[in-house]
């Protein structure tokens, strides 16, 4: 009675063992697919029908060992796989930012103190680009009245040529106060960016120590 409760016992484990040696041991024998139109194919070699499409390796009992993803199937596996790789990466991102905030910050007044320091900063540079693209324009006129009286801008009939040092510091004046320009239109980018960052950490802070 008591071997007979063993073997009871056993049995289920046994099957199971035997289950998978017959799994380990099940030679490949044929393939089946479904081809462009849906319809199935059988094979024991791999159908040229089914080329780009799902394949199963199915054993001499007919059960499936393992299947040959197809190109669509692969798409989509490595999409999937990307999609989950991203929302770790963006999982673990938003941890750091909490932590960031929870360690830097002690209140909301902290966040708003550093905001606007920066936003100073960025006006005071702002008013300094102001200043010196007023100084090229003012350098700029007094060029345009000194080569005006030079030809080809002069009409006079004695008017000697351009001069080329006139000539090159109209140039580069030119081009500084293009690069000033570029310098005040990123320092007003970077103050809304500022802005909008910190707003979203004051945001996100609240939300981390419940305040309202």
């Amino acid at each position: 009675m008591h071997r007979m409760r063993i073997l009871l016992l056993l049995t289920p484990m046994l099957l199971s063992c035997l289950a998978m040696a017959e799994g380990q041991n099940a030679r490949e024998a044929f393939y089946r697919c479904k081809d462009a139109k849906g319809a199935l194919l059988y094979a024991d070699s791999l159908p040229p029908g089914c080329l780009g499409n799902d394949i199963e390796v199915l054993s001499e009992r007919g059960s499936t060992l393992r299947i040959i993803e197809g190109n669509q199937s692969r798409g989509a596996r490595l999409e999937r796989e990307e999609n989950e790789q991203r929302a770790v990466k963006q999982r673990e991102a938003r941890q750091q930012w909490d932590k960031m905030l929870i360690d830097t910050y002690l209140s909301v007044a902290d966040i708003e103190r550093l905001r606007d320091q920066r936003l100073e900063m960025l006006a005071a540079q702002f008013k300094v680009t102001q200043q010196s693209i007023e100084n090229l324009r003012e350098r700029q006129s007094r060029l345009e009245r000194q080569i005006a009286r030079f030809r080809p801008y002069s009409d006079r009939p004695n008017a000697l040529p351009l001069p080329d040092h006139l000539a090159e510091e109209m140039v580069n004046t030119a081009k500084g106060r293009q690069v000033y320009q570029e310098m005040l239109s990123n320092n007003n980018t970077e103050q809304v960016a500022v802005k909008t960052a910190f707003d979203a950490e004051i945001k996100r802070f609240k939300e981390l120590k419940g305040l309202k």
